[in-house]
């Protein structure tokens, strides 16, 4: 192997995620990992949120449907990129982030975000602005990461099952491109471009939906996009 693949889980760092001081023995559990794999020959990629977030950020906040997760995350974020700048060089923000688009799949957004759905809530709504939060701590983390060592390059994952046409219909191309839009175009777009979309303001409009999105966030956006557009492949659909 020349390369593995791995993540850190977030409540070795901050058991409960709203911690002030790391846990330092955590800390120590990763520097034996990578220093083992160094010493193969081993190239650590690492992820740092890979459906493992601390349960007290769920039952404290609500998870990502709350803004404070941002600062949350980008300490942790923060803390590993200078505990392991000579270690590690490839990192990744949020395991496949486009998971969560099936609101009707309570596990998904359970997993990547946290969120319990109410049962009279706007579903897509929620995902949507829960989203957002995860692309400004995202970009911060970015950000802040290039500023610790220039060499880091991070990245963003996208659960990819590609959908291809039935037919040459245009109704068939149509729902082809719709398809390909939500959240497997739209998390790419925001996190490489550093910015939505043209056509997410149609889809919000087109569903009433209102996200809380200041001038400051679109500025991060902007200075926080990717270095690099990874993807777990699946299958293809029809």
């Amino acid at each position: 192997f020349k390369c593995f693949r791995t993540s850190i889980a977030w409540t070795r760092i901050f058991p409960k995620g709203d911690e002030t001081e790391p846990n330092e023995e955590g800390l120590k559990f990763y520097d034996d990992l990578f220093d083992e794999m160094l010493k193969h020959g081993i190239e650590p990629v690492v992820t740092l949120s890979h459906f493992e977030m601390p349960y007290h950020l769920v039952t404290e906040y609500g998870g990502w449907r709350s803004r404070k997760l941002v600062d949350f995350f980008v300490r942790f974020a923060v803390t590993c990129f200078k505990r392991y700048k000579d270690k590690v060089k490839f990192w990744m923000t949020f395991n496949e982030i486009n998971n969560q688009r099936e609101v009707n799949v309570p596990f998904t957004a359970f997993t990547n975000s946290g969120i319990l759905y109410k049962a009279d809530e706007d579903k897509k709504a929620v995902m949507y602005q829960v989203a957002h939060h995860e692309f400004v701590a995202s970009a911060k983390a970015v950000k802040m990461g290039h500023e610790i060592n220039p060499d880091f390059k991070i990245g963003n994952m996208i659960a990819m099952m590609p959908v291809y046409p039935l037919t040459p219909n245009p109704k068939d191309m149509l729902l082809y491109q719709k398809n390909w839009r939500e959240m497997q175009y739209y998390c790419g777009d925001v996190q490489v471009r550093g910015a939505y979309p043209y056509y997410a303001e149609k889809f919000w409009k087109e569903h009433n939906i209102s996200l809380e999105i200041s001038d400051e966030d679109d500025q991060i956006l902007k200075e926080g996009t990717v270095d690099f557009f990874s993807l777990s492949y699946y299958r293809s659909e029809e």
